[in-house]
């Protein structure tokens, strides 16, 4: 399949105009709660978010909808939350990246930060991609593919954004 691409920058520019005038009306949200993602493996989770990357575990209990599931947070800064529920015996087939479906998370930490975990992400062997100088890419122990940004929240590659 061949990609049109004048027509995309006709459609981005189109869109732009549309909605992104000179004053931008304030969102109805106060951020975000939390993201939750699905854990094969509680301890291994928290293993790798926990001691890994430098989330902080900050609760786990009964999941109110699924009797023996665990509902887990971790503090991924600025007020956020990744959660996970681990859902036992429903056998859950792998993650997938479909599209649709989740492409990645993307989370901001300082350059000091970014080269810290880095080195860690190294040394525990987990495979990643670097790109730009300021991403990297990977994925956790049940497939999610994440991003590491060392751009400050509201900017991506030099761009404001927010």
């Amino acid at each position: 399949m061949e990609i049109d691409y004048a027509a995309v920058e006709v459609a981005r520019t189109r869109i732009r105009e549309r909605y992104l005038g000179e004053r931008r009306a304030a969102s109805s949200a106060r951020g975000l709660h939390h993201f939750a993602l699905i854990s094969s493996d509680v301890e291994r989770t928290i293993r790798f978010y926990h001691e890994l990357l430098e989330f902080p575990l900050t609760e786990i209990f009964e999941n109110r909808d699924y009797r023996g599931s665990n509902h887990f947070f971790f503090d991924i800064g600025n007020g956020n939350l990744l959660a996970f529920f681990d859902l036992p015996g429903l056998d859950l087939e792998p993650y997938k990246e479909v599209l649709g479906g989740l492409h990645h998370i993307a989370i901001s930490v300082e350059r000091a930060t970014w080269e810290r975990l880095r080195g860690k992400l190294d040394a525990a062997g987990v495979p990643y991609q670097e790109e730009s100088g300021s991403s990297i890419y990977f994925r956790d122990p049940d497939g999610a593919r994440l991003e590491l940004l060392a751009d400050p929240l509201g900017e991506m590659y030099g761009a404001r954004v927010m």
